[in-house]
């Protein structure tokens, strides 16, 4: 059976009729038309689904990583909000950095502690965030970045305002 955020996001991208949509077009149906979300919680949504990689931006819109086509809703379909509960569940911030270096081993086949080991060198050769070396790192890897900039672009914003 499909995940209850995979049929959001397929009831979403078929009623629009589009294979990729905005931020806004996520989280404004949510909340304002449908009523499914608090707007606070819809844009919670979009987050766990980027974070969940269900949807990855590119161009400056939220494309699925699935065929959302071949997802059936079913009739009367409403999510629960068991999506949040669980989310809330796991520890408040997952670490980015640990993300990251999985996603790049995983798409590099290196060892982990080998890609760990570049970043602290970019890390210290740059005098930049280890979340900033390690897409430094992604990127000389030749690897897409897109959901992760934004990611690591909020955590540092987020954290370091004063």
């Amino acid at each position: 059976m499909d995940s209850e955020a995979k049929i959001i996001i397929a009831f979403l991208l078929k009623r629009s009729g589009k294979p990729a949509l905005k931020e806004s077009e996520i989280y404004l149906p949510l909340s304002m038309d449908l009523g499914w979300f608090s707007t606070k919680e819809a844009q919670e949504f979009v987050t766990y689904a980027t974070t969940q990689h269900l949807l990855v931006k590119k161009d400056g819109v939220l494309q699925p990583t699935f065929p959302y086509e071949k997802i059936t809703i079913p009739v009367g379909f409403t999510p629960t909000k068991k999506l949040f509960t669980e989310k809330k569940d796991l520890p408040k911030e997952e670490n980015i950095l640990d993300s990251l270096v999985s996603f790049i081993a995983e798409k590099t086949n290196c060892d982990q502690k080998e890609i760990l080991a570049e970043i602290r060198l970019a890390e210290q050769e740059k005098q930049i965030f280890s979340e900033v070396a390690a897409l430094f790192v992604a990127r000389k890897h030749k690897l897409a970045l897109d959901e992760w900039a934004d990611i690591i672009e909020k955590k540092l914003f987020k954290e370091n305002t004063g």
